[in-house]
């Protein structure tokens, strides 16, 4: 057998608000790839990238194809991905940009600090055509070729530690656009069953089904889960009244709280950088038109507005019981108001120390225990009852706080893709998967060979 070379293929930026998903166009180039026998070495990657970038795509997600393959096959390979690529992007749309990474070999640590920023921060495309100069991979730009920044961040992201899987089900074409017909009863059937091992399924709050999504794409639903084999058997709940033409099983960074960087000090945050920022809250919450919320936190050094939009839910009800001294994390991405001023768009929030609420009160009279009453600014106190004067402190009194230490998210249909569920805490994972567990990929045409046919 001759010897074979690993190869990394990463894809981005394909789609519009009107049409396309590149996870779709990976599905349909996974099974070309798979008809000519090159060997799998990891489920497709799907990598979400920094929510708060300004040019970011309708799900700002990215993938990676990863193979072994001969050296003699790699033509052929770059040949059925950029076919494809060509083939299904919505090229004709103004913010559509697709760009193609090609790598063989090892991940350079380079590329793989590359994605961290990309996935936490913000770049351009000349930096990452330096990037790519530098660890020797190839790129392919349609247009201006903006995609290259998520291609190549995608083959940076290996998903080491901590990951979770999605299965997406694709309509036939001749469906796309027209209502999804799944059997609501059947997905809440299905959360009862395979949750917490699934998420983010259902938003109970107003009924919502959240696996299905709203636009003109190829998806007919996505089911997010701790495993394959959780997310198989979901699949075997899930009534659709439309046929599938085709799923996969991705491997992902969602659910896992991967944007999120920790600073120390406000003066390290720049726009569009998603970061986990602690501090004290240093003067009441406001409430705006429209039921928003600003907090205003302060580092020791300076102070910076934290905005909870009321899409949030219960997140805002949280917000506004916080006071001055609260000990707080917010997490969420810096974006800049119509004022030109730094804000943090708040994702959710943990409380670390709740200050004392301290409620002062008029004095009790000293003689008959009345409430005594004031006599005006800086004149004292005088006892409606017995008429005795006074200059006396007011009383404090400490009143019971409505809130708890802990972490407030908001209501699943307002979770970023990225957004870590309470419900992974305690399950993030320390390792990938060691081996592919199959059935990962299906078709109406197709059906995978078994070489791979061991469990995780």
């Amino acid at each position: 057998m001759k010897k074979q070379v690993q190869v990394h293929i990463g894809i981005d930026d394909t789609d519009s608000p009107r049409k396309g998903c590149t996870t779709y166009i990976c599905a349909v180039i996974t099974e070309e790839l798979l008809k000519t026998g090159v060997q799998f070495t990891d489920y497709p990657n799907l990598i979400r990238l920094n929510p708060n970038a300004p040019w970011k795509t309708r799900g700002n997600g990215a993938i990676c194809i990863r193979i072994q393959a001969e050296k003699s096959e790699i033509e052929n390979i770059k040949e059925i991905v950029i076919k494809n690529v060509e083939r299904l992007s919505d090229i004709t749309h103004e913010d559509t940009s697709p760009g193609i990474a090609f790598l063989i070999g090892e991940i350079p640590r380079k590329l793989r600090n590359f994605s961290k920023k990309v996935i936490r921060r913000t770049t351009t495309i000349k930096q990452a055509q330096k990037v790519a100069r530098a660890v020797g991979a190839e790129i392919y730009k349609l247009k201006e070729g903006r995609g290259i920044i998520g291609a190549l961040a995608a083959i940076g992201e290996t998903l080491n530690k901590d990951h979770t899987y999605e299965l997406i089900a694709y309509r036939k074409p001749e469906n796309w656009g027209k209502p999804r017909k799944i059997d609501e009863a059947s997905v809440f059937e299905m959360d009862k069953l395979t949750s917490p091992l699934t998420f983010n399924n259902i938003d109970y709050e107003t009924g919502r089904i959240l696996i299905t999504p709203r636009g003109p794409d190829p998806v007919l639903y996505g089911i997010r889960g701790e495993n394959p084999e959780i997310l198989r058997q979901a699949q075997k709940i899930v009534k659709a009244h439309e046929p599938i033409e085709r799923w996969i099983i991705y491997r992902t960074n969602q659910g896992t709280d991967a944007h999120l960087r920790k600073v120390e000090k406000i003066k390290q945050i720049k726009i569009y950088d998603a970061v986990i920022l602690r501090g004290h809250v240093t003067t009441r919450p406001k409430t705006l038109p429209g039921g928003h919320v600003i907090i205003e936190l302060s580092d020791g050094e300076t102070t910076i507005d934290c905005a909870v939009y009321e899409p949030t839910g219960q997140l805002t009800k949280i917000a506004r019981q916080l006071i001055p001294g609260d000990l707080i994390e917010v997490y969420g991405g810096a974006k800049i108001t119509v004022n030109q001023k730094m804000t943090i768009n708040v994702e959710k929030l943990a409380i670390l120390k709740l200050a004392p609420l301290i409620e002062l009160k008029n004095p009790k009279c000293p003689k008959c225990g009345k409430t005594m009453k004031s006599l005006g600014k800086n004149k004292g106190y005088r006892c409606p009852k017995c008429k005795y004067k006074a200059h006396l402190p007011k009383q404090a009194k400490i009143k019971p706080r409505r809130i708890i230490e802990g972490i407030y998210l908001p209501p699943p249909r307002a979770h970023r893709h990225l957004t870590k569920p309470l419900t992974r805490l305690g399950r993030e994972k320390t390792k990938p998967p060691q081996k592919l567990s199959e059935p990962w990929y299906w078709s109406i045409s197709f059906k995978p060979p078994n070489k791979n046919n061991t469990d995780e």
